[in-house]
């Protein structure tokens, strides 16, 4: 399967349809019609059809879903059947926060190392023990180490410097929190979470409703 014959909106879609599966799961619910996961995912059955014929459809006509069997599936479409190593460049109130919650590590995302500018914080650990490092180490760092993904909880200037340092020593993914869209190479995944974006969207819903 070419990952490019794959819409983004099929793809923002499956984390949902995995969170929905899990509590299904929690429920003790083993088989589920695209009827009745419609209803409680307010998402038309059709469009659930649609999405998942793009990864082999995975339903039997008059059976439905196996819950557990498709809570896999998408596992794996999703990566969640592998360890990615993770690290957080800054080290304030959320790159701590993003350290500190564990469903990351129940997911398969571990959080090896912080980074920070701040001298005060160096050698320093967070509640579940993760070690902040100088931001000057960060290459040394990922010569050494294995590290798939970069959270990035730093103003836009330090983004824009930090992330050819990311790049060009082997991280492939790089989850975004600045206030700036980054430019990476071939090979390179963005996902930026503009948190203010985010509220604005939530104001014209109220008042537009």
């Amino acid at each position: 399967m070419d990952n490019k014959e794959i819409s983004k909106a099929v793809i923002n879609r499956l984390p949902r349809y995995y969170r929905y599966l899990g509590l299904l799961m929690d429920q003790g619910i083993e088989r589920i019609s695209s009827g009745e996961l419609s209803r409680q995912m307010n998402v038309t059955a059709s469009q659930i059809r649609q999405d998942l014929n793009h990864f082999g459809g995975f339903g039997q006509q008059g059976y439905g879903y196996n819950v557990r069997y498709l809570y896999t599936e998408i596992g794996k479409i999703l990566g969640l059947d592998q360890t990615h190593n993770m690290i957080i460049i800054g080290a304030g109130r959320l790159g701590q926060a993003l350290a500190n919650y564990v469903r990351f590590e129940k997911r398969g995302f571990l959080v090896t190392a912080l980074f920070d500018r701040d001298p005060e914080a160096h050698g320093s650990r967070t509640e579940r023990g993760t070690v902040i490092h100088p931001l000057s180490e960060l290459g040394s760092y990922l010569d050494e180490n294995r590290v798939d993904i970069a959270a990035l909880t730093i103003p836009t200037e330090a983004a824009l410097e930090v992330t050819p340092i990311l790049t060009g020593h082997g991280v492939r993914g790089i989850w975004n929190f600045a206030h700036t869209d980054l430019e990476v190479p071939d090979g390179v995944a963005v996902q930026s979470v503009h948190l203010s974006e985010s509220l604005m969207q939530l104001s014209y819903k109220i008042n537009h409703q």
